[in-house]
């Protein structure tokens, strides 16, 4: 049951009442285990996205097709963005107060809203129109703005993932 409208410290608080929340700060192993699945999934999101960013940005455009480089890497960086937003929501819950205390945490979380807003406006804007242009010589503006978006955004969320621990 959810609190009743009192500000975001109650809610805060509700979600470290949770029991996956207390599973997660109470059984030996679970939070060190979330991290290292954590790290991975970045690892699997922000490597492919940032090999595709490149290709949008004109990287390797004689050796492989935006189209084949989606095909190949955006799978990937799916599957390492569920496993890194899983596994962060379940630290997060085990010590939302702390964390969202930190300096580092507001930014993190803004930079996530922009990396997401970002992924869909390409998908839905220029990349439906990706056989037009693949092609050419340079891809087009919205598609390199998007790719160079996407590499600061991720960066900054790893950055301010570092500083949550020290901050």
């Amino acid at each position: 049951m959810m609190p009743e409208a009192g500000g975001w410290v109650d809610v805060l608080m509700w979600l470290e009442q949770t029991w996956p929340a207390e599973f997660v700060r109470v059984t030996p192993w679970v939070y060190s285990s979330l991290e290292i699945v954590h790290l991975l999934g970045l690892a699997l999101l922000v490597g492919p996205a940032t090999l595709f960013d490149m290709r949008l940005l004109g990287a390797g455009q004689d050796a492989v097709s935006v189209v084949a480089a989606a095909r190949r890497l955006l799978p990937v960086a799916r599957a390492g963005f569920a496993a890194a937003a899983l596994s962060g929501a379940a630290m997060f819950a085990a010590g939302a107060r702390e964390i969202a205390g930190t300096s580092a945490a507001p930014v993190k979380l803004t930079l996530l809203l922009v990396a997401g807003v970002n992924v869909a406006l390409f998908h839905l804007g220029v990349y439906r129109r990706v056989g037009e242009w693949d092609g050419v010589r340079r891809a087009p503006v919205a598609a390199r703005v998007a790719g160079a978006v996407s590499l600061v955004t991720w960066a900054g969320v790893v950055a301010c993932g570092r500083l949550i621990a020290y901050t």
